[in-house]
């Protein structure tokens, strides 16, 4: 049982250590940012989807005087199904992408969204993802082994909990931290928290932790939250 607890408190320390190093780095400036925008597409997401098209213009419009941001739509949905897009750079070309998409029954797939990004990441630099979900049906283990491969090459993801699950909360806590990301609840009823909190992680991925900092200082208390975790 000692053992166990040292290995534990190690454990727990090396994970802080590492969260240490990822919110003390410089800020990440000189050009267009890539974030993969990841949502959950199974059909209790389709208000939520919905949202997300009407809001996703924030994620551009934040980053304008940043160097500008390419954003890559990722979803799940449906019996296994899993899509993933080209960059693109403009909010009439994601807009045109996600209005193509409709929501479909089907089981989580966060497991293939991170091993997905952690492939883009390894081929050139992704600076942030940004998840947008409810639940999780997968074993965690292999989620925060990929949020762990995540963290060591720098790209940390948000995690956006729509509701209330106390499982789910629980694994994208994990993931988050694993990763040197943040963990920010939400509710689809207060559209204006998922905005701020979208301009916040591309401000983040365009200009890095001192424009994030900048950003959140004028921000809502949610985004302040968010901000305080990956310091």
């Amino acid at each position: 049982m000692a053992d166990k607890e040292l290995r534990t408190k190690s454990d727990k320390q090396a994970i802080d250590q590492f969260i240490h190093q990822v919110r003390t780095l410089p800020a990440k400036g000189g050009g267009e940012g890539r974030l993969i925008f990841a949502l959950d597409a199974t059909a209790s997401r389709e208000a939520t989807w919905d949202q997300a098209c009407h809001l996703q213009s924030e994620l551009f419009m934040a980053t304008k005087d940043l160097g500008g941001l390419a954003i890559q739509l990722c979803y799940y949905r449906g019996f296994g199904e899993f899509k993933a897009t080209g960059f693109v750079n403009e909010t009439g070309q994601l807009l045109n992408l996600m209005n193509g998409v409709s929501c479909l029954g089907g089981r989580t797939q966060i497991s293939r969204v991170l091993a997905h990004a952690v492939k883009e990441t390894r081929a050139k630099a992704v600076k942030a993802v940004v998840f947008i979900g409810d639940c999780c049906e997968e074993p965690v283990d292999e989620l925060c082994h990929s949020a762990g491969e995540l963290g060591l090459l720098r790209t940390p993801v948000f995690m956006f909990h729509e509701g209330h699950d106390p499982h789910a909360k629980a694994v994208f806590q994990q993931v988050s931290k694993l990763s040197g990301g943040a963990y920010v609840p939400f509710d689809r009823n207060s559209p204006q928290v998922l905005k701020d909190l979208m301009a916040a992680v591309a401000v983040y991925a365009s200009g890095g932790a001192k424009a994030l900092e900048d950003f959140s200082s004028r921000s809502s208390a949610e985004v302040k939250r968010l901000t305080q975790q990956i310091r």
